[in-house]
């Protein structure tokens, strides 16, 4: 079982989705970009472009060359990773799902 101490972590791993549901600290609309910041920066990811509308955020991250959506949705306090091209990216998703289940 993961720490719950840690501040991230894995609640689900989609695989044939390609889309891993991420355990983060309490966020809002408007605080979600501190906290996304802070993800993306602990897996040395970069962000390519950040877009947003009423109660969704969705960035699009590079992750070791694997682009990934980094989204969030604020009323349900859900964070995932969602796969652009799942079979190509399914080695970094591996590792991410592996990464996020020890909790960091």
């Amino acid at each position: 079982m993961a720490d719950t101490h840690t501040e991230f972590g894995l609640v689900e791993y989609h695989a044939q989705e390609g889309r891993l549901i991420i355990r983060t600290p309490r966020f809002d609309f408007d605080s979600f970009p501190q906290l996304a910041d802070k993800l993306v920066a602990l897996l040395s990811a970069s962000v390519v472009e950040k877009q947003w509308d009423a109660d969704i955020h969705s960035w699009l991250i590079d992750f070791e060359g694997c682009q990934l959506f980094l989204k969030s949705e604020h009323y349900s306090e859900s964070v995932w990773f969602e796969a652009l091209m799942i079979e190509e990216s399914q080695q970094e998703l591996d590792f991410l799902a592996a990464l996020l289940k020890r909790g960091f």
